[in-house]
């Protein structure tokens, strides 16, 4: 995009060409949709080389700005990585078509017949940080719910993201569709993101994706309504009955399998029960795994731990970071999460049926987990085929946010001359 461009101007040319796209898109046959995903799948692994050179370039230019090493993870790419998100938009096109599903239909005494319908809700604007793979997630999601998409990217996977919109691009004209059903916004200027915020007439919703300071910012300023995605601040509380193999497996796994993620654990709630023994064990499990614990008062005498500060607590580290407390019971770790956690994913460890279902029902977050590493808190795990992001509101959609919740809905209702009295 040229330096000059006028950020307005080309804000309002995306929009208008993605509601030229939406209204066709909204009568699109699914197995054109699914046709587009399949040729992008195969575009991305075919350019896959491609992809990897321009994701260097995004790697190089976040080292020189010193992203932490977990940040680097969330944006590198190999081959391995670009199977899975060739293999994502596979599994997406495999999925059952949204559009048109009847969710419920009855009819009335007067003689009306009514079913409630889904409909793509028109156009998404999402915007996102780091991790690339989004591009593709998002874009296909959109697609098979019959929604055209505009999608901003952070500046610091600005190449990968292009390379990997341009198969996304590739699929769509294979498959005889508007290139401008998925378009990447193709500037780095912030001005852009400002813009989306405020497209009423374009934009039917906004996505957020990312840390604290980027939702904040949505919610605060945004005219078009919000999914929001607030940081993963995600806790593991291991009950006084967890079992120790189980609650060893689980702690780790969710810890240090991928320590970038929103569904890594941030916070280790333990039961006083488990202090001296299971407690103990866990905390030195994550010290030789390379992980530094931030504990508390009762924990800090274990070696290696370092002191917890009150920053500590609700705090989304990225990193190979865990707080650590002890809690005198199950309510009070039920009410440091309230205090504390961001309504995402939250677990028990534990085999009392009773504190399970006094956790589920009173932990008001959109994921909870039971002897599961909170890192399954994923919409490819769920068998949703991926996710856009997890949205922790209560309105619309909340929890993995797939096809379906990217559906709305309308009423049909049929008579045979049936008038009101």
């Amino acid at each position: 995009m040229p330096e000059t461009e006028d950020i307005p101007d080309l804000m309002a040319r995306i929009g208008a060409c993605a509601r030229a796209a939406a209204t066709e898109l909204a009568v699109t046959e699914a197995d054109r949709k699914d046709m587009a995903l399949r040729g992008a799948a195969d575009a991305v692994w075919a350019r896959r080389t491609a992809i990897i050179e321009a994701n260097g370039k995004d790697m190089a230019a976040a080292r020189e700005k010193g992203l932490s090493d977990a940040m680097l993870d969330r944006l590198m790419l190999d081959e391995g990585r670009i199977r899975g998100i060739a293999d994502g938009l596979r599994a997406v096109a495999d999925l059952a078509d949204p559009v048109g599903d009847v969710m419920d239909e009855w009819s009335q005494p007067s003689g009306i017949h009514i079913r409630r319908v889904r409909t793509p809700i028109g156009v998404i604007g999402v915007i996102y940080e780091s991790r690339p793979n989004v591009t593709a997630d998002a874009g296909a999601l959109c697609l098979k719910a019959g929604n055209a998409c505009i999608l901003r990217g952070g500046s610091e996977s600005y190449h990968s993201s292009r390379a990997i919109h341009a198969c996304l691009k590739q699929g769509l004209r294979e498959a005889g569709l508007p290139e401008e059903a998925i378009q990447l916004v193709p500037t780095r200027d912030r001005a852009a993101v400002q813009e989306m915020l405020t497209m009423t007439g374009s934009i039917d919703v906004i996505v957020p994706r990312g840390g604290k300071d980027l939702v904040g910012l949505v919610q605060r300023e945004a005219r078009v309504p919000v999914f929001a995605h607030l940081e993963g601040i995600v806790h593991i509380y291991v009950d006084a009955s967890a079992d120790p193999e189980r609650a060893m497996r689980v702690v780790m796994n969710s810890k240090t399998r991928r320590t970038g993620i929103c569904g890594a654990a941030e916070c280790l709630l333990i039961h006083r029960d488990l202090l001296g023994g299971l407690g103990n064990d866990l905390v030195r499990a994550l010290i030789e795994a390379g992980v530094e614990v931030r504990a508390d008062e009762a924990l800090s005498a274990i070696e290696g731990t370092v002191p917890a500060t009150e920053e500590d607590w609700g705090r989304e580290f990225l990193d190979s970071i865990i707080a650590a407390r002890v809690v005198g019971d199950l309510g009070l770790a039920i009410g440091h999460i309230e205090e504390y956690g961001s309504h995402h994913t939250d677990c028990i460890v534990s085999e009392d049926p009773a504190a399970v279902q006094t956790f589920f029902s009173q932990v008001d977050s959109a994921i909870l987990m039971h002897n599961a590493s909170t890192q399954f808190a994923d919409g490819g795990e769920f068998g949703m085929g991926a996710e856009i992001g997890i949205a922790t509101g209560k309105l619309h959609a909340r929890g993995p946010v797939s096809v379906a919740q990217l559906t709305s809905f309308k009423y049909l209702v049929e008579g045979d001359g049936a008038v009101r009295g």
